[in-house]
């Protein structure tokens, strides 16, 4: 039976909401319709302000909690619109909402974007709440895109990484399988695949490049300051100290834990040119995926790298990445049929799947929750 279901997300980046309409028949998944929508200026500012502690938090964060909802919603009929569909037609749609604060240390996390006041305004069922259950059970919640992979992408008796740069990166290890079925582990112990946070993707990079171009857009667009700088060795050897780096899986992390606060403590006493801080993050990104990817040895041959993301739009990053990588194949999920943009949101409309239909959306192995879960909670339109 065909279903279709939209899939919501903001990453870390918060550079807009992706949403993605996919056509679902048992296993087979068509994405029908994507976009991208803007978030307003100013609901973006309080946003980033929002992920760092500050003055009357609760009060913000409610009515920052309405605002997404209803950005979620302008989204949505958006792409109902684009699609020609009406919300009838929608069996549910899988919010993730805007994480700003994700605290595994503490054993909690915080996603936020009203999905009762989403649910009315958009009249269809909302699933939300995706990651909670999965830290209820000890896991990390993060990344929750590995079980998604493995269900699209996995290729039998093949090594296959899917890697996600959006704010922060993450990699989804597909070793395959030998009795050829590509959705094992999905409702077992999952140990045939693992996957975590390597560490910041473009974080650092968006934040550092607006501290120096107040009036330059949100990001480097296609890395070109950064490509048009010089390496800092050194400034490099102290970032790629950071214990988060050497800390062993299942781990995951956020924009708390490497902030431009951070770097200032690294940078204090220096007096680097911006353009070759910029250099040296981009370096940081690139060696911090490549020293957590398993390791070839000649009997494994080439493996294959699969990059979405709004960092695979980044040529000098996945040019230095494929340099420190000689072994590894990269491509983009495209070559996998689907575009490197729309892989997050329609993991979120593929989990809202895995709900409606009482499936696990973890991968134990993965986050180091006790048991698989369905993930999420209803809420009705």
């Amino acid at each position: 039976m065909t279903e279709r279901y939209i899939g919501l997300m903001s990453g870390t980046s918060m550079d807009g909401i992706d949403a993605v309409l996919i056509e679902a028949d048992g296993d087979q998944l068509r994405v029908e319709a994507a976009l991208c929508h803007p978030w307003p200026s100013d609901t973006a500012r309080e946003l980033h302000a929002l992920c760092t502690p500050g003055e009357n938090e609760i009060d913000r964060l409610g009515v920052a909690d309405n605002l997404i909802a209803r950005e979620f919603a302008a989204a949505t009929r958006a792409l109902l619109a684009k699609a020609g569909l009406a919300p009838c037609d929608i069996r549910a749609i899988g919010s993730h909402g805007q994480t700003v604060r994700h605290r595994p240390a503490l054993g909690f996390t915080l996603q936020i974007g009203n999905a009762a006041l989403l649910a009315v305004l958009t009249g269809i069922d909302v699933i939300s709440d995706f990651r909670t259950m999965d830290m209820a059970l000890g896991g990390q919640g993060a990344p929750l895109v590995p079980a998604f992979h493995q269900a699209l992408f996995a290729k039998p008796g093949a090594l296959r990484v899917v890697l996600n740069l959006g704010g922060i990166a993450n990699i989804s290890v597909l070793p395959g399988h030998a009795d050829g079925a590509e959705g094992a582990g999905l409702n077992g112990s999952g140990l045939n695949i693992y996957g975590f946070d390597t560490g910041p993707a473009n974080t650092l990079l968006d934040g550092w490049y607006r501290r120096h171009h107040p009036q330059g857009g949100a990001y480097d667009a296609c890395g070109r300051w950064a490509a048009s700088g010089a390496l800092v060795p050194d400034l490099l050897a102290r970032l790629l100290a950071h214990p988060y780096f050497a800390a062993p899986w299942p781990k995951s992390t956020g924009r708390e834990m490497f902030t431009l606060d951070w770097l200032d403590g690294e940078l204090a006493g220096a007096a680097y040119a911006p353009v070759d801080v910029q250099r040296t993050l981009l370096a940081l990104t690139c060696h911090s995926i490549a020293r957590q990817l398993p390791a070839l040895d000649k009997a494994q041959g080439q493996a294959e790298l699969f990059v979405c993301g709004g960092g695979a739009h980044n040529g000098p990053l996945l040019a230095e990445l494929a340099a420190l990588l000689p072994r590894w194949r990269l491509a983009s999920t495209a070559e996998l049929g689907l575009a490197p943009d729309w892989v997050e949101g329609a993991a979120f409309a593929w989990l809202a799947m895995r709900f409606i239909q009482r499936q696990p959306g973890n991968l134990p192995a993965v986050t180091g929750a006790s048991r698989p879960a369905v993930l999420g909670a209803l809420y009705p339109a």
